[in-house]
């Protein structure tokens, strides 16, 4: 059986992630496609890519953490996360830097450590600071000049697995993780979500909140 990966690399990106424990992710022109589809009732409709959500579950089975930051909150994208397990999200913050700031103070991390995929010019204070920073093509042109990595895929249509297979490549995780695929081996489940739940109260956090870890 062939088992060599068929993806590629530039090294100029797998240096600039080498490093990366954390990676920052918009959603609306990222997860998503950038529709803001409403239902009959008003209420927010999102749709997500399945590429995406594997890969952001093999990222944590690597030890990276994804964590969504967002200017907006619904239902849907708090379900998403929950589905997804993730561990750590910023909703409702139009102010990224200082939300993403608390938490990287929280977590014990610098921003060498850090990865970031947006969009719009509420990520660029963030792609300035990153580590590592990738946008799909349809970003404003400000973030697309400012990135390392553009990627091939469209927004909520593979862009960010792409950057998960770039951080697995450069994590050194890619080829075992396409070696246990290629053997039938699940990788690591994600841990159970408690992303969305205040652990003292038990309530929902307030939008805007870092919300913490249940770890």
């Amino acid at each position: 059986m062939d088992t060599a990966p068929r993806q590629n690399f530039a090294p100029e990106l797998l240096l600039a992630a080498l490093d990366v424990r954390l990676l920052l992710l918009d959603v609306d022109g990222v997860l998503t496609p950038g529709d803001l589809l409403y239902g009959a009732q008003g209420e927010e409709l999102k749709r997500f890519s399945t590429l995406d959500g594997h890969g952001l579950k093999l990222l944590m089975s690597a030890g990276i953490e994804p964590v969504i930051i967002s200017g907006r909150d619904s239902p849907a994208l708090r379900a998403r996360i929950a589905e997804l397990g993730l561990q750590h999200s910023v909703l409702g913050s139009v102010a990224k830097l200082p939300a993403a700031q608390a938490l990287l103070d929280r977590l014990g991390l610098g921003w060498q450590q850090v990865a970031i995929v947006g969009d719009d010019w509420p990520d660029l204070a963030l792609i300035a600071r990153a580590a590592y920073s990738a946008a799909p093509p349809t970003s404003h042109p400000e973030v697309l000049a400012r990135v390392h990595h553009v990627t091939h895929a469209p927004a909520g249509m593979g862009a960010v697995r792409e950057v998960c297979d770039v951080l697995l490549t450069a994590r050194g995780a890619y080829a075992n993780l396409l070696q246990d695929a290629l053997d039938g081996k699940p990788h690591t489940p994600p841990r159970a979500a408690t992303v969305l739940t205040d652990p003292v109260v038990g309530t929902l956090a307030e939008p805007g909140a870092v919300l913490p870890s249940g770890r």
